[in-house]
């Protein structure tokens, strides 16, 4: 018999060999009290579905869709049965689940006639995936050879998924069965679809949206917003991969191996440039504009996304440009260290609106703009106190402002300042390349691994402290960043084609150091897998003022 702890009660009982957790579950169900329904597991820290067998004593923790592996593991099923819906309808047609949006994920879907596809083909493939779910059909996991694996997928034309497999080195792979449909996903997915009962599908801009669960209250959807600039920023996104010819992590492992390495980092690092030159030009348009010229380019982003090194090479570009920027940090205008408010643990909430002095910032740039000589603070991070250490700034007829922080785009930061004196643009790690046609990578996993690399060559975390409070900072995202996006007159993707491989060389090592023994190791452990799908390549070749550099070192910028 076997020894087997829950974690959620903290009781240990004995079982079979080889009972599923599903078996485990159902003796445990009326002892545990979780608000939702639980949806997959975890096995001494590792995610895995329902059915996994246990043949050692295990501890095991039951998850539902309000944490990030049973979130995950709910969705993955859901695309699993939207793409049976369509094979079924459309035999022959092509899904492509591109990325989150609008708290969805926006699908497209290409018809083997070419057609376009309509509302009614919507109908009709939402009425094919309550069919399934209403029957409860099984989620049938296989493990096989991976050249037994890649002659199913072969047959079936899945082409992306031939080419991530057979360049990711398995000896074993494991694949998917809903019925007769065969799919591949590199993370677990629920028992049944039955298990499915929160979701919608509806078309949006090209494509469809896939609705998921609320993380909050996985319940009730998660309520759709509209994101237009974000849209076209995806949209610019995939432009960019028919340019460089990548579709997936297969076709960049595939260059890899060709020898291209180079010029993958050559074409993308010139596509980011150019995207920044047509910024700073835009800018320079509204700058000497004889009716309401810009003074402020306020620049904000989620954690990692890179703000700090665009806010460098878009000052250069407006140095080109005639302009002479100056730099304003928010991070200056902090509230001294008593009065920033706290969260409700009792730690300081350095994320919130009211830890900056808006009130001070804004009557400085005001009267900044005026033209006026103003003594502006420099923050003490150490004794958490404002200084007036003799630093003056005035702005000369060619100077414009630039200011960077997580509130830039508050409309509280700069709330008496004409919106016709601003410019405002979002940063973000919209990740450019996807794992295959049917499972994408996170955006925010991208800005994560950067941000666990950085902290540990800091020396400031480490990978498992990181990990322990991305959680917060995402919360905090959500709050005081996310909302404002969509106001931005401008949005930068600072995610590379080839920035996984590269990112692989230095985070494989920063993750192993997680030990296994604590809840971290859940996410280090994920993170490691998804990442081995990427050929490494060295930063040798990433320029000095790459963004990338900003999180492996090696830049040419003073931070």
């Amino acid at each position: 018999m076997l020894q087997i702890r829950c974690k959620n009660n903290n009781v240990t009982k004995s079982f079979p060999e080889g009972c599923s957790l599903l078996d485990v579950y159902q003796d445990f169900a009326d002892e545990i009290r979780l608000p939702f329904p639980v949806v997959s597991a975890k096995v001494n820290n590792t995610s895995q579905g329902l059915k996994f067998r246990l043949f050692q004593n295990r501890d095991v923790e039951f998850i539902d869709a309000s944490e990030g592996s049973g979130h995950r593991a709910y969705v993955r099923s859901l695309c699993f049965v939207l793409y049976k819906s369509v094979c079924d309808i459309f035999p022959g047609s092509k899904l492509f689940i591109e990325h989150p949006l609008s708290r969805g994920y926006y699908c497209n879907l290409k018809r083997r006639s070419g057609e376009r596809f309509t509302a009614a083909d919507v109908d009709r493939i939402k009425e094919r995936m309550q069919q399934v779910i209403n029957a409860d059909m099984p989620f049938r996991r296989f493990e096989a050879t991976t050249d037994e694996a890649l002659r199913i997928l072969s047959e079936r034309g899945f082409s992306d998924k031939v080419k991530l497999i057979e360049t990711s080195g398995q000896i074993y792979t494991d694949y998917y069965m809903l019925g007769d449909t065969v799919d591949y996903y590199y993370g677990p997915l629920v028992p049944s679809a039955g298990y499915l009962k929160v979701w919608d599908l509806e078309p949006y801009g090209d494509g469809l949206l896939l609705r998921v669960p609320d993380r909050k209250n996985p319940l009730v959807l998660a309520e759709k917003i509209d994101q237009p600039k974000t849209y076209e920023m995806f949209a610019e996104k995939v432009h960019w991969d028919i340019i460089m010819r990548l579709s997936n992590a297969g076709d960049v492992n595939k260059a890899v191996l060709k020898g291209n390495a180079s010029r993958l980092i050559q074409v993308s690092e010139a596509l980011q440039e150019k995207k920044i030159v047509k910024i700073a030009e835009e800018i320079d348009t509204r700058f000497r504009a004889p009716e309401n010229p810009i003074r402020i380019v306020l620049i904000t982003g989620p954690s990692s996304s890179g703000k700090t090194t665009f806010c460098k090479r878009l000052s250069i570009q407006l140095l080109a440009c005639g302009l002479h920027p100056i730099s304003f940090s928010t991070d200056d205008y902090f509230v001294n260290r008593v009065d920033t408010p706290l969260l409700p643990n009792g730690q300081y909430d350095f994320d919130n609106i009211k830890a900056v002095d808006c009130e001070l910032l804004e009557d400085h740039l005001r009267r900044l703009m005026n033209g006026e000589r103003v003594e502006v603070p420099e923050y003490n991070f150490v004794t958490g106190k404002r200084e007036y250490n003799g630093k003056k700034l005035k702005l000369q007829n060619d100077c414009v402002l630039i200011i960077e922080g997580i509130h830039a785009l508050n409309p509280l930061l700069t709330e008496h300042i004409p919106d016709s004196a601003k410019f405002k643009i979002f940063v973000s790690a919209l990740t450019s390349i996807s794992l295959d046609d049917h499972n994408w990578i996170p955006t925010r996993d991208n800005r994560l691994l950067r941000r666990i690399i950085r902290d540990y060559n800091k020396g400031a975390y480490s990978a498992r402290e990181t990990i322990s409070m991305w959680h917060n900072v995402c919360e905090a995202e959500e709050q005081w960043i996310l909302p404002f996006q969509e106001t931005a007159d401008a949005m930068f993707n600072s995610a590379l084609n080839i920035e996984f491989a590269v990112l692989r060389t230095h985070a494989e090592i920063i993750l192993a150091s997680v030990p296994k023994n604590c809840p971290e190791y859940s996410e280090a452990h994920r993170l490691l897998k998804f990442i081995h799908y990427f050929i490494p390549v060295s930063d040798k070749e990433i320029p000095p003022t790459s963004i990338m550099r900003e999180f492996v070192g090696g830049s040419s910028f003073k931070y």
